[in-house]
C-alpha cells in the first residue's frame, strides 16, 4: 500500500491524497510536479529513479486506508542533471548494461 505522503519533500507544498500534482519514485519519495519537472527533470534526487504521477486513492478507500500524516522535507540544494534520452534513435535502449 502506498504511503501517500502529504507534501513535497523539496518545497513542502501540500499534496493531498487526491492531488494530481504529486510525483513519486519506487521508494515513495514524494515531490510536487513543479519540483519534479523543473528542478529534477523527472529524476528522483535521492535514488535517481524515475518520478511518475502518484496514483490517486479513491475517497471511498481513504477511511480504511488513510494517507500518511508524516511530512518529509530535505534540503535539495542542487538541481538534477537531465538524463540523456532513451529509446529508438537515441542509441540507448534502456536495457543495455555496461560492466
Amino acid at each position: 500500500m502506498l504511503e501517500l505522503r502529504p507534501n513535497c519533500e523539496c518545497c513542502d507544498r501540500d499534496l493531498p491524497p487526491h492531488s494530481g500534482e504529486a510525483r513519486i519514485c519506487t521508494f515513495e519519495c514524494t515531490f510536487c510536479a513543479d519540483c519534479a519537472e523543473t528542478r529534477f527533470h523527472g529524476v528522483c534526487p535521492n535514488c535517481e529513479g524515475d518520478l511518475v504521477a502518484r496514483p490517486i486513492r479513491p475517497d471511498s478507500k481513504l477511511h480504511r486506508f488513510p494517507a500518511s500524516l508524516r511530512r518529509v522535507t530535505k534540503a535539495h540544494t542542487a538541481y538534477a542533471k537531465p538524463r540523456p534520452p532513451v529509446g529508438p534513435g537515441s542509441g540507448r535502449d534502456g536495457w543495455s548494461v555496461t560492466l
